[in-house]
């Protein structure tokens, strides 16, 4: 059994700022967004939030309308309530008009555009170039979307066949994005168990997506019990409130896993983008206080697509594959971990740098938008 994991950040619509071929720009924005939208959530909105929120308003170009312009990267979704004024006389100045958050249901939203045809095929082909039997999505729209992902991958590269089963529950994230589980004829999906409604002690769920758990057949019959994740990322900021979450979603995914192990079941992975490395506080749960095994640590684990040197061990899955960056596992059980013939990290379709390109790419990918993703899909072969 091949199994992956991959982060495809969208397949069809992807944030317009990640368009952008100013990657500077673009991180502006996503940081003045991130940073709206934890002022929003604000029980009470002091006067000097409000004076934040407006400089920030202005910046992404919503000073007069909820919708910004065409050339803006972002929106206010507003539900009820208000949150600014915007007299209709010029010379008056705007202003926040809500007082907090129970005055206003609303956010700050990222504006959508279809993805880069050139992206999509490289996605495509990264997918079907690993050939996992089974593999976790993350950032996928819909099980539809991920349906006509396929549809799309058989008629570009003249596939004979994609993926059997898909699965993807709707998650808790606003934008739509979530994690779900494709596999190949022979490996059916079978009981499904979700967490999207498990809360923590403030009454918040514990998930920005979901983590559930999928059974999988393997063609000789063995069971896995596979649990896609995409935690709590820092992008915005590494604040105490993401690192909390992130925390809280650790140990509740380890304490799934000893409950599974409890049970009698010896074959699981937990897989996915957990969003920070493997020295942090906020997955010791997962990773030093169970028995787990990141799949980079097998001594058969060699594909790297990466010129590793100067000290570095070429773990990385993220952006420029630096060690410093590695936020993609592949966790494996003992008995799992034993069966590991072989494993890797798959960069084709990730954008390289320039000065030195860090690893060989599709040929087709000669600008940064047209990257497949910034994530790195990482793979493991398993003798089951």
């Amino acid at each position: 059994m091949k199994i992956a994991a991959y982060n495809v950040e969208n397949l069809f619509d992807r944030a317009k700022a990640f368009n952008s071929d100013d990657p500077n720009a673009h991180q502006q924005v996503l940081d003045d967004h991130a940073e709206l939208n934890k002022l929003f959530e604000k029980e009470i909105y002091s006067t000097t939030d409000k004076s934040r929120m407006m400089v920030l308003i202005e910046r992404l170009g919503m000073l007069h309308r909820d919708e910004g312009t065409e050339r803006t990267f972002t929106r206010i979704r507003k539900i009820r309530g208000q949150l600014i004024r915007r007299p209709r006389d010029s010379t008056l100045p705007r202003e926040i008009l809500a007082d907090g958050r129970g005055d206003w249901v609303g956010w700050c939203e990222l504006k959508t555009e279809t993805v880069d045809e050139i992206a999509m095929l490289l996605t495509a082909r990264v997918i079907a170039d690993v050939g996992a039997d089974v593999l976790a999505v993350v950032e996928a729209e819909s099980r539809p979307v991920l349906k006509a992902f396929q549809e799309f991958m058989a008629e570009k590269l003249v596939l004979p066949e994609t993926y059997r089963h898909l699965m993807i529950i709707d998650g808790n994230d606003t934008r739509g994005i979530d994690v779900g589980l494709a596999t190949r004829d022979g490996f059916p999906i079978g009981h499904v168990r979700s967490h999207v409604d498990d809360l923590k002690s403030d009454g918040f769920p514990v998930f920005s997506r979901d983590s559930p758990e999928y059974e999988v057949t393997t063609p000789s019959g063995a069971k896995v019990i596979v649990l896609p994740n995409h935690f709590k990322s820092k992008y915005g900021g590494n604040d105490p409130i993401s690192k909390a979450k992130r925390l809280a979603q650790s140990t509740a995914v380890a304490g799934f896993y000893n409950r599974l192990r409890g049970e009698g079941i010896d074959n699981i992975v937990i897989l996915g983008d957990l969003n920070d490395t493997p020295d942090s506080d906020e997955l010791a749960p997962l990773l030093q206080q169970t028995n787990l095994s990141d799949v980079s640590d097998h001594p058969n684990f060699t594909g790297f697509e990466f010129n590793v040197q100067n000290g570095h061990r070429g773990i990385g899955t993220h952006e420029l594959g630096n060690d410093s960056s590695k936020i993609d596992y592949l966790l494996l059980s003992p008995a799992l971990f034993a069966r590991v013939t072989g494993g890797g990290i798959f960069r084709k379709g990730a954008w390289p740098g320039s000065q030195p390109r860090r690893w060989e790419t599709y040929p087709e990918l000669t600008r940064k938008h047209h990257a497949a993703s910034d994530h790195h899909l990482i793979w493991a072969e398993i003798d089951i």
